[in-house]
C-alpha cells in the first residue's frame, strides 16, 4: 500500500508520515519546500506548488498511491495574508483533487482535512456534524470552501472529509495555545498572559488524531461521509494550567491580557464524536495529561 501525503513536512504531516510507514505502507511526502530535516517514516518525497495542478499530476500518476491524505494548509488563523489562505487552502484542493481525478489512478480513499473552525463560535457545547456551520474567520471561511470544493469530486473520487478539533503535541508551533503555556514552563519563566480561562475546549493528542486518520483511511463507510476528530471532553483553560502547574512541579502567574480575550466568546466547544467511534471505534484515547506529560518532559 502506497500513500501520499501532503504537507508531509508539517506537524501534522510528520506524525501520520511515521504512523503509517509502522502499519507498513510505503509513504511518499507532497510538500512545498524542501525539508531541513529527514522525515521518519517517509520513503520518497517530491517537492511541488499547490497552484500546480500539472506538476501535482505528475507526481501522482508517478507515485500512483492507493490512499491521498491532503494535509497542507495555511493552519494559523492568525496568518496576515487572507489572499494566500484562499489560494491555498480553496484552490489548492481544488487543483490536488482535479489532479488525482486526471491522473486515473485508482486511489482507494482520499482523506481531506477540514477543521472544526468551520462551526465557529455562536454554538454553545457538543457539536454534531450537522451542527450550523458559521465560520468567524477567513482561516474557517477557507476550510469551509474546501469543504465544497471536495464535494463536487464526490461522484470521481472516494472522499473522506475531517473536522479535527484542537490538537497538540511535541513539535507544534509556539503561537498555538498549549504549546505556548508548556514552552513557559520548560523556560521556568515566572509570567504569562493569556485570554478568558474559563472558556473549555476540546483537545487531542496529535498520536491519537492521527491514529484515526489511519483507521478512516480504512474504512468503505467513511467515503462521502463528514466526520468530527476530537477527544469528546472539554477542558478550561484553568484546567490545563492545574495539570501543567502539577505535571512541572513550576507555580507562575497567570494575567488575563485584555488583547487575548474574544468578543462574545462561548464558554463550551466540545466535538461530539459518536460517527466517529461508529466507523472506527478502537482507537485508544490518550487523556490530556499523558500528552501534556510528553509535551513538558520530551526534549525539543
Amino acid at each position: 500500500m502506497i500513500a501520499l501525503i501532503t504537507g508531509v513536512g508539517g506537524f501534522t504531516g510528520r506524525y501520520l508520515a511515521a504512523h503509517l510507514h509502522s502499519l507498513g505502507y510505503t509513504v511518499v511526502g507532497l510538500a512545498h519546500h524542501p525539508a531541513r530535516a529527514v522525515i521518519a517514516g517517509v520513503d520518497r518525497i517530491f517537492y511541488a506548488d499547490l497552484a500546480d495542478q500539472a506538476a501535482l499530476q505528475q507526481v501522482i500518476t508517478e507515485v500512483s498511491p492507493d490512499v491521498v491524505v491532503h494535509l497542507a494548509a495555511i493552519s494559523f488563523v492568525a496568518h496576515g495574508d487572507a489572499a494566500e489562505i484562499y489560494q491555498v487552502n480553496v484552490v489548492g484542493t481544488r487543483n490536488l483533487l482535479e489532479a488525482v481525478v486526471c491522473s486515473a489512478v485508482p486511489v482507494r480513499a482520499v482523506l481531506v482535512a477540514s477543521s472544526a473552525n468551520v462551526y465557529g463560535n455562536t454554538q454553545e457545547g457538543v457539536l454534531n456534524e450537522g451542527a450550523q456551520a458559521a465560520p468567524a474567520n477567513d482561516y474557517a471561511v477557507s476550510k469551509l470552501a474546501s469543504e465544497f470544493v471536495a464535494r463536487l469530486y464526490f461522484n470521481r473520487l472516494p472522499i473522506v472529509l475531517v473536522r479535527p478539533f484542537n490538537y497538540t503535541g511535541v513539535g507544534q508551533a509556539e503561537h498555538f495555545l498549549l504549546p505556548k503555556i508548556v514552552n513557559h514552563v520548560r523556560k521556568q519563566a515566572p509570567i504569562i498572559e493569556l485570554g478568558n480561562l474559563d472558556v473549555a475546549r476540546d483537545f487531542s493528542d496529535v498520536r491519537m488524531v492521527v491514529a484515526y486518520y489511519a483507521r478512516l483511511l480504512e474504512c468503505p463507510l467513511a467515503i462521502g461521509q463528514t466526520i468530527n476528530v476530537c477527544s469528546g471532553k472539554a477542558y478550561t483553560l484553568r484546567d490545563v494550567l492545574d495539570r501543567v502547574r502539577n505535571i512541572s512541579h513550576h507555580d507562575f502567574e497567570v494575567r488575563v491580557n485584555p488583547a487575548f480575550v474574544r468578543a462574545n466568546e462561548v464558554r463550551v466547544l466540545q466535538g461530539d464524536r459518536s460517527r466517529l467511534l461508529g466507523l472506527v471505534p478502537n482507537v485508544a484515547d490518550i487523556p490530556l495529561e499523558d500528552t501534556l506529560h510528553w509535551m513538558l518532559t520530551q526534549p525539543h
